[in-house]
């Protein structure tokens, strides 16, 4: 039906505007093709019971604790860990046990692969990683738990993986500007495979970003659930990078940083029923950093709930950056209490340095926001602040919806085209032409010269 009424709104526009409307319509049939990009539901059948027994379904089943795993955690059970990977990994059909109401510590490990064919991570205790960062291992200063090289592998249980993060976010340089930049492990990687399937686990009190899809391909994560702080950072929930196929469904987040983050070399990303806050919001980037290149295309976000996060739906760039971020939909999201619940940002500068102006930058264009509203903690509900060498086109906004509650609200445009129809309020009107300014509701004739309003940090 959705598809439908965008073509034949398409076809309106080709009557109406003739060639113009022509041209418009080819630029739009990446976003006809982003109707067909539906989200499968869960594929229940994948997933077998977490009752084990030494035999279930003929699987195999290889326990840590048959490893000599303490599980008190105060011992160091990673060579435990190690041990009944090695022996899962090259066992068909096995299912590797973390068994439930026990805590395992475990140090930063690779679990490669390949493996064996249907294997089963059933992680039903808590993974607990060490909590003193001068202790870790200089070799994996980035990874906690990663796992590469795997095919058709589950991981699944109603475990938990927890980071023991708070003494990297003291020292962090966000938390204190006097302590050096740098990064601190991902609790969870997803490295260079394919055919995963992730479901029901809780991760937590990341050191750093929580849940990591790297150079991976057909992704399927449910019912994951992601808590740290609302203070803590650099901890994205999760974040997908060089990965295409990619579904997320289902999933609770709330963190100090992104929720979601998709970033470069990412393509056909989909997901559905999101729950985002606290945090940063949806986020497309940031891309281009260090004159870098980025490319992200198909995107949909279908069905969010986003509350008390500093941004809700978000493409963020850095100026000097080459590429683009093409065919994108957002769809079916409400906003509580959100400061920038519509935000494209061409000038994005997470930085302690500022950032010296640049005419290149990744082009955004086929952008589409549907059926989003909610409230807004800042004036200006709708931010588009793209580049005036790159500008910002073909952004469509359709039924959308933002209100204040102690205020008018308002829509920013620099160097952006393209359209609304149907309700849009605020007043996206910045679109339709090449003016710079700002256009309050009900003030649209009083646009306000762009000057030194696109000055951006990360939020």
């Amino acid at each position: 039906m959705a598809k439908l009424f965008l073509v034949s709104f398409l076809g309106l526009l080709i009557a109406a505007y003739g060639v113009a409307g022509n041209m418009l319509y080819d630029n739009f049939n990446i976003l006809e093709e982003l109707e067909d990009m539906d989200l499968a539901e869960e594929e229940t059948d994948f997933f077998e019971s977490p009752s084990w027994t030494s035999q279930h379904g003929g699987k195999v089943l290889v326990n840590v604790d048959s490893f000599d795993a303490a599980g008190d955690g105060v011992s160091d059970d990673t060579e435990a860990f190690r041990k009944a990977w090695d022996t899962a990994c090259s066992t068909k059909k096995s299912v590797l046990l973390v068994p439930p109401g026990r805590r395992y510590l475990v140090n930063a490990t690779k679990f490669k692969g390949p493996c064996a064919d249907k294997l089963v991570v059933q992680i039903d205790g808590t993974i607990v990683a060490p909590d003193e960062p001068k202790n870790w291992d200089p070799n994996l200063p980035r990874l906690w738990l990663d796992f590469s090289k795997l095919q058709g592998v589950s991981f699944q249980g109603n475990g938990v993986i927890d980071g023991s993060g708070s003494k990297w976010w003291a020292a962090s340089c966000k938390k204190n500007k006097s302590n050096p930049c740098r990064g601190a492990p991902t609790a969870l990687t997803i490295d260079s495979s394919s055919s995963i399937k992730v479901k029901g686990l809780t991760i937590q009190n990341s050191q750093q970003m929580n849940f990591v899809i790297s150079k991976s391909e057909s992704v399927r994560v449910y019912d994951v659930k992601v808590s740290c702080p609302g203070d803590s950072p650099n901890t994205d929930g999760i974040h997908i990078t060089k990965s295409t196929n990619v579904v997320l469904q289902d999933c609770k987040i709330g963190t100090g940083d992104d929720c979601i983050s998709i970033v470069n070399g990412s393509s056909t990303i989909k997901m559905k029923r999101i729950y985002c806050g606290p945090g940063h919001g949806v986020s497309i980037g940031s891309l281009g950093e260090d004159n870098s290149t980025g490319i992200v295309t198909k995107v949909v976000l279908d069905t969010a709930f986003l509350k008390e996060t500093t941004n809700g739906v978000r493409i963020k760039t850095w100026q000097g950056g080459s590429g683009y971020v093409r065919g994108v939909r957002f769809e079916n999201v409400r906003m509580e209490d959100v400061s920038n619940p519509i935000i494209i940002d061409q000038f994005y500068c997470d930085s302690p340095k500022d950032c010296q102006n640049q005419t290149s930058a990744v082009e955004i264009s086929q952008i589409m926001y549907r059926n989003i509203s909610g409230t807004t903690k800042s004036k200006e509900a709708i931010k588009f602040a793209c580049s005036d060498t790159v500008p910002c086109n073909n952004i469509v906004l359709s039924n959308v919806n933002l209100e204040r509650k102690d205020g008018t609200v308002e829509a920013y445009c620099n160097s952006a085209q393209g359209f609304g129809y149907g309700i849009v309020h605020p007043s996206a009107d910045c679109l339709s032409s090449h003016d710079k300014g700002t256009i309050p509701t009900n003030q649209k004739d009083n646009a306000e010269p762009a000057g030194d309003h696109i000055i951006h940090t990360e939020l």
